[in-house]
């Protein structure tokens, strides 16, 4: 049997509030999906942290959440990668998924208003923009959810852009640890 013996953690990954209550009364850590469903995510880590039994693999409450993360060199060039994620979204909402578009320059001649705020809702908690401008997101992000763990999701178009978007990432991250 595959991972026999190995005591592997289970966690329960959820994008609603069942999930988070579940997790909260196994006691197992939890992982909110908030780089698609945001809307939820602070009534979920509440109904976590209030249902958590402390169990055998966890004694207290232990979170992440999914984020979106975009970085690049300036804040325009990850503002412009960004929009493929929100086509991407865009055609969510109009029912015509398909793969991940290139970037674009404009984004809104691309989508309309109702489009941008259905497909903007469930961006939100996306963080957009130079190493400066997406560590300094994430910190507040952190500091309002209380999360334990973050899990970046970075949906580029451009393998290299994506590598680099990391890059970005882990050196704004490291130097605020260093400092």
């Amino acid at each position: 049997m595959p991972g026999a013996g190995l005591k592997v953690p289970l966690w329960i990954l959820g994008s609603s509030l069942f999930g988070a209550q579940l997790a909260g009364i196994l006691g197992l850590p939890y992982a909110f999906a908030s780089h698609f469903a945001p809307a939820a995510l602070i009534p979920a880590l509440q109904a976590y942290r209030r249902e958590f039994k402390p169990s055998k693999q966890l004694e207290q409450s232990y979170a992440a959440a999914g984020v979106n993360v975009f970085a690049a060199d300036t804040d325009k060039e990850a503002r412009r990668l960004f929009t493929s994620a929100q086509q991407s979204f865009t055609r969510m909402v109009r029912g015509t998924r398909g793969r991940l578009p290139p970037p674009i320059d404009d984004i809104e001649s691309f989508w309309t208003p109702p489009e941008k705020e259905k497909a903007s809702a469930m961006l939100n908690r996306s963080f957009v923009g130079s190493g400066e401008t997406v560590r300094a997101g994430l910190e507040r992000f952190v500091e309002e959810t209380g999360v334990d763990e973050l899990i970046v999701a970075s949906a580029i178009y451009d393998h290299a852009a994506r590598l680099r978007s990391y890059e970005i990432l882990m050196n704004a991250l490291h130097s605020e640890i260093r400092n």
